[in-house]
């Protein structure tokens, strides 16, 4: 069997080909690159460079597959350029379905978001959540439109597609985003957080997931892959388990990080193209805190979590590895 997998040079599109190959899968794997067909063609992976948006192109790379697993998209929660965002979660992912019906590709797997749910503040996400109607980010919508998007496409071009919403992913190889958050608390003698709820899946947990839908999900239906969901609290004490520390931490209410939220719009001025690490709507996303359900994964797909403090210890060994002087910052 050969599968088709979008943004395979990237962090979950590189598990998923792993798993794949693990499995005795032949993959192609559709980059935009040299440098990320070098990186797949590492792997094991047979990559061909195509822009997503040429739907003949695509259409081409995909004949003979099976199932093609839509990984490739933007993740940015302060992009200068929302407009990129709709180009590449929704304009791009409905390309990608576009081109697997021409190519008689059975099945697309599309990679969502945990947060399209848009659970309420203190509810639980679940694949039956109905969205409060807004969006904490820019992000968020695209993520929203682009499944609903993907699957009016399926239902039009007769195609089997399944969703899979994944929370935040960690892991070994990840270097951005929330993961510089915990690596900085990791290192840190008395870190600074504020209370909130975090859901937390591992990335070969994850890989698994997409696998196990393009096996056994249910065509127009959406699974949430979230192993461990949980009050910053508890993680903080799984962290000081695996790493004997730190001991101490700085708690910040939540009505002055509110408060300091229309300053941080401020944060990435005249830094050109570059967009911001902080905006409103990381604190937004961040007060409002993200409680999901992964359980019909594992009750109808097979899907097996591994426990959060596994995922901690394995994602800080790799940091480790990757920066040998990281140390305490003081």
């Amino acid at each position: 069997m050969t599968a088709v997998v979008t943004g395979a040079s990237g962090f979950v599109g590189g598990a998923i080909v792993r798993r794949l190959l693990a499995d005795g899968e032949s993959v192609v794997a559709l980059v935009r690159s040299r440098e990320a067909a070098s990186k797949v063609s590492s792997l094991g992976a047979d990559p061909v460079i195509v822009d997503l948006a040429d739907t003949d192109a695509s259409a081409r790379a995909m004949r003979g597959s099976e199932t093609v697993f839509h990984v490739a998209g933007r993740n940015a929660m302060c992009p200068r350029r929302p407009e990129i965002l709709h180009r590449d979660n929704v304009d791009l992912a409905v390309a990608v379905v576009r081109a697997a019906a021409d190519a008689g590709v059975g099945r697309v797997v599309h990679t969502s978001s945990a947060a399209t749910l848009g659970e309420e503040a203190g509810e639980v996400g679940r694949e039956d959540t109905t969205h409060r109607g807004w969006f904490l980010s820019p992000y968020e919508r695209s993520k929203y439109l682009g499944e609903r998007a993907v699957l009016a496409a399926g239902r039009r071009l007769e195609m089997d597609v399944v969703v899979v919403n994944p929370c935040s992913v960690q892991g070994p190889g990840r270097a951005t985003g929330s993961a510089q958050l915990l690596f900085r608390v990791a290192r840190s003698r008395r870190p600074v957080l504020v209370r909130t709820w975090i859901s937390v899946v591992d990335v070969d947990d994850c890989a698994a997931g997409h696998v196990l839908a393009a096996r056994h999900g249910v065509p127009g239906e959406r699974y949430v892959l979230s192993g461990a969901s949980l009050p910053v609290d508890e993680a903080f004490e799984t962290l000081r388990a695996v790493t004997g520390g730190p001991h101490q931490v700085l708690w910040i209410p939540a009505l002055a990080l509110r408060a300091v939220a229309p300053i941080t719009a401020l944060a990435g001025l005249g830094r050109g193209d570059v967009d911001p690490l902080v905006c409103p709507a990381v604190v937004r996303a961040l007060l409002h805190g993200h409680r999901y359900d992964g359980s019909r994964a594992a009750h109808e797909l097979g899907l097996r979590y591994r426990p959060l403090a596994e995922t901690l210890e394995r994602t800080l060994a790799w940091a480790r590895l990757r920066d040998p002087r990281a140390s305490d910052d003081g």
